[in-house]
């Protein structure tokens, strides 16, 4: 493998089982997306992103590791909405030598306007377990598993903002499980003008993971 197109794991040994009782641990999700992001590393490397966003970093080893990948030739954007998540965004980036700019908001709701049509990249491992939609309002741990019904509420919120938020080369890579219907999610994003495609799929204990690709129909992938 050409050492620059490997997507490698991001050091995250600074980070405490205390800091986890607040954030949400690395787990069979994370390390999907970070599988995911190796398995399109040679197209995001010839892509040439400016600005990659990940909304709901969490502990901040998806977008550390995607800013390692472009050896920060890129802008690189993370949120959450939990406070904690945000500080552990920005320890994760600075433990590996990269420059993230973390924002503590919900989704990217002060950022619309700024990063209309300019988004390359844009991640999101969204709350995907059902749930009561009352458990979606927290800001703490329960904000990063809590999806509301279909475990969809959070994830519904985000993507009609997709037209407007990528860049005409731009892509969306997306965690969803069986439960949250994933075919419904891909002819909503058609119907929006996107294209999809499956990246990986896992199963993971109970759970049925999949990574989706969306992009624009002009766009060559």
């Amino acid at each position: 493998m050409d050492s620059k197109y490997e997507v490698k794991t991001p050091d995250f040994s600074h980070l405490t089982s205390a800091d986890f009782e607040h954030v949400y641990e690395p787990a069979e999700d994370t390390f999907l997306l970070l599988d995911s992001l190796q398995e399109e590393a040679s197209f995001i490397q010839h892509m040439k992103p400016s600005v990659c966003v990940e909304v709901g970093c969490g502990s901040g080893v998806v977008i550390t590791a995607l800013s390692k990948l472009l050896n920060q030739s890129a802008l690189c954007i993370a949120t959450d909405r939990n406070p904690y998540a945000a500080l552990c965004t920005q320890r994760t980036a600075k433990q590996n030598s990269c420059h993230v700019e973390v924002m503590n908001c919900d989704l990217l709701t002060p950022l619309e306007r700024r990063l209309q049509g300019s988004v390359d990249i844009l991640i999101f491992n969204p709350p995907y377990v059902v749930t009561p939609s009352e458990e979606i309002k927290s800001n703490g741990i329960e904000a990063s598993w809590a999806g509301g019904a279909d475990g969809r509420e959070v994830t519904d919120r985000l993507l009609p903002l997709i037209p407007k938020l990528l860049s005409p080369q731009g892509v969306m890579y997306l965690i969803a499980i069986r439960e949250n219907k994933p075919k419904e999610l891909m002819s909503w994003i058609s119907s929006l003008g996107f294209k999809s495609t499956v990246v990986l799929a896992r199963r993971a204990g109970p759970e049925h993971l999949s990574v989706l690709k969306f992009y624009r129909d002009s766009s060559v992938r």
